[in-house]
């Protein structure tokens, strides 16, 4: 498996939940990181990305410090394995649609197809489903 690396922003410790469980999936290899903990230089340097931001306001992502960092991330994406991954409180998932969009659009391979949402505070069966996402990021050729 290439280095992972499960980059997250949590308002309310639900994407963090998420973010755990997609790392613990993924396995020993897989680091964890706030967003700002890491730059999007050396984000770039790992072969598999999980990213995971909740939906906010208008169905976007979080603006002032996950938005930035993807911006500048983007044009490092491709041929990268990236899963996505987020909350929401409302809407219909329009903002993980429009960040598949532009991940594909980057030349990255989406893993599963498509991000993974939960709404509002993960349950048992929601953490699992992180879990079998990040595994599924491991095991992507």
């Amino acid at each position: 498996m290439n280095k992972a690396a499960v980059i997250y922003w949590s308002g309310t410790g639900n994407t963090q939940a998420m973010a755990e469980a997609v790392a613990q999936g993924a396995g020993g290899e897989a680091r964890l990181f706030t967003v700002s903990e890491i730059s999007a230089a050396d984000a770039a340097a790992y072969g598999a990305l999980a990213l995971g931001c909740p939906a906010m306001g208008d169905e976007v992502l979080e603006e002032n410090e996950f938005e930035p960092f993807f911006t500048e991330l983007e044009g490092s994406l491709k041929g990268k394995k990236v899963a996505l991954f987020g909350s929401y409180g409302w809407g219909d998932g329009q903002w993980m649609r429009d960040w598949q969009d532009r991940v594909t659009a980057a030349g990255a391979q989406l893993c599963c197809g498509e991000g993974l949402i939960l709404n509002e505070t993960p349950d048992d069966a929601g953490l699992a489903s992180c879990r079998e996402l990040g595994a599924a990021l491991a095991a992507m050729e």
